[in-house]
């Protein structure tokens, strides 16, 4: 269902930002938490915001042509 679908991408965004992996990746996190806000995951739009706040120009456009190109090939 979408839920667990947005709970995915949430918690794919959790993972990244929080740096669990051993590095925190600003891009990927923003991507997920972006791809859980498409979905309708609200409160992933204050998490986004949040790490953008941390990211350049460059990095955010990165991230926002990852999740267009996940949002394509899904």
């Amino acid at each position: 269902t979408d839920s667990v679908i947005q709970d995915v991408l949430f918690e794919r965004g959790l993972y990244w930002a929080s740096g669990r992996s051993g590095v925190v990746n600003l891009v990927a996190a923003h991507k997920w938490f972006n791809l859980a806000a498409l979905k309708g995951r609200s409160e992933a739009i204050a998490f986004r915001r949040e790490i953008a706040a941390q990211m350049n120009e460059s990095e955010i456009a990165a991230a926002l042509s990852e999740a267009r190109a996940w949002m394509t090939a899904h």
